[in-house]
């Protein structure tokens, strides 16, 4: 039988791509791990956590129509350490939580923030023990 083995990356197009990249990287802390451009002339930005191997694909493809994303279409979710801290770090470059925190039944907290294009960004503190 055939199967897919391992996520490799995660595709989203972007209308800004420098703007979206200093984000994913400035605010989330994530590594521009490389950029080029496509044979069909889409620039790429590949960048990763630092303790995850999947990479994230940020694109801007020229001449398409602008990306509109509904809402609560999809999402990334990326562990952090403590909620109350990140909240701290998005202050200071002028960003808060859209939603939260929230206290699941099973434990740990979630918090939501807007990234450009207006994808969400879940953000997870594990239950402590």
């Amino acid at each position: 039988m055939s199967k897919v083995t391992k996520l490799l990356h995660t595709r989203y197009r972007v209308n800004d791509l420098e703007r979206t990249v200093k984000f994913y990287r400035d605010v989330l802390g994530l590594e521009e791990i490389k950029r080029h451009k496509s044979p069909r002339g889409s620039e790429l930005v590949f960048l990763k956590a630092s303790e995850s191997k999947e990479e994230i694909e940020i694109c801007f493809f020229p001449g398409s129509e602008s990306v509109q994303v509904q809402p609560d279409l999809t999402h990334l979710a990326f562990e952090v350490d403590s909620l109350d801290e990140f909240a701290k770090h998005l202050a200071k470059h002028g960003l808060k939580f859209s939603d939260g925190p929230t206290t699941s039944s099973s434990g740990p907290t979630f918090a939501f923030v807007d990234a450009p294009e207006g994808y969400e960004i879940e953000l997870i503190q594990r239950a402590k023990g």
